[in-house]
């Protein structure tokens, strides 16, 4: 985890003790997941990995997993989680299954057709991870939940923008500077991973892309629009919790409040403002995933909105200290 996911590795000691163990299998999981596309070479083996990885959780889930270090992490938070719970808490199996099923249907890299289904990819992936590490604290609670939902869109959206640079050009290919991208142009060279109506507003062609790299015409101006949208999930984020500290409520309703595993008791529908504040108060050390995802996007921002720049691949030594303030001062 500490070399594919470092944000994850240094923002675990916000995670309570009891906790942390399941919170690293968690996140593990979603890094072993998300390697499938990167570490297979057709998407037929790829699809048997991900199948592979979906019996690993049933069977890690029900106690028996196989001799793999991620199926045994996972095995022993999920007994873990019970015994603390005393058998009331769970780690769901099909929220997990939901994030290999989206990572599955995109190990071609099709196109996201517009940015509301980079969100929806998101929601699937990053505010699914939160919702497992949430329900391993143990936590059921619309408040956090509504919360983590817009924390992880922010994540997985400039995960993609992350990714960009990498997915367009291969590492076998050669991967040029800030300024230029080498290699030649065509499928070969991979995909453009920005949403087809954002790249369409901003007059961005998928080949002037493999051509120019950083230069390619209105590509910054898409990558801007992209992230302006992960920002705002951000500041949704921290509006709700604002307003809920001032006013007692979120501002707005969960839209997947209904969503398959978001159940939740009358009492926790109609929870107040005190009972609220407790929830987010337990759940703040997951909330953490935010400050790094936010210092990317102000390094993207300082950047001019070029994701080539080599600087953005570098990890943020300064997140330990960010993450201690904000998590001193109950900030996201």
């Amino acid at each position: 985890m500490k070399t594919y996911d470092a944000p994850a590795h240094i923002l675990q000691t916000f995670i309570p003790q009891s906790s942390r163990d399941a919170y690293i299998a968690i996140r593990a999981f979603n890094v072993e997941v998300a390697r499938v596309a990167d570490t297979t070479s057709t998407p037929t083996i790829g699809m048997m990995r991900m199948q592979f990885w979906r019996d690993t959780v049933t069977k890690a889930l029900a106690g028996t997993p196989p001799k793999e270090p991620v199926a045994i992490l996972l095995a022993t938070a999920a007994q873990d989680l019970q015994e603390r719970s005393g058998g009331k808490a769970r780690l769901s199996q099909s929220w997990f299954h939901r994030l290999i099923r989206t990572r599955e249907k995109h190990l071609t890299n099709p196109p996201y057709p517009t940015l509301s289904a980079l969100e929806s990819y998101a929601e699937n992936t990053y505010s699914t991870m939160l919702y497992l590490t949430l329900s391993a604290l143990p936590q059921v609670s619309l408040t956090t939940d509504h919360i983590a939902s817009h924390i992880g869109k922010a994540m997985g959206i400039a995960a993609v923008l992350r990714g960009v640079p990498l997915i367009a050009f291969p590492p076998q290919q050669p991967l040029g500077t800030s300024n230029a991208m080498t290699g030649q142009s065509g499928p070969t060279q991979g995909a453009v991973l920005l949403p087809l109506d954002v790249m369409a507003e901003a007059n961005v062609r998928e080949e002037d892309v493999f051509r120019q790299g950083a230069s390619a015409p209105g590509l910054r101006d898409a990558v801007f629009t992209v992230a302006t949208r992960a920002n705002d999930h951000l500041i949704t984020a921290r509006e709700m919790l604002s307003k809920l500290r001032s006013e007692g409520t979120l501002g707005h309703d969960f839209e997947h409040q209904h969503e398959e595993e978001h159940r939740y008791t009358p009492a926790q529908l109609d929870a107040g403002q005190e009972a609220q504040l407790a929830d987010v108060e337990k759940a703040f050390g997951v909330f953490m995933s935010s400050i790094a995802t936010q210092s990317w996007l102000d390094r993207l921002q300082k950047a001019d909105f070029d994701v080539f720049d080599a600087n953005l691949r570098k990890v943020d030594w300064k997140l330990p200290m960010k993450a201690y303030w904000a998590y001193s001062a109950r900030k996201i």
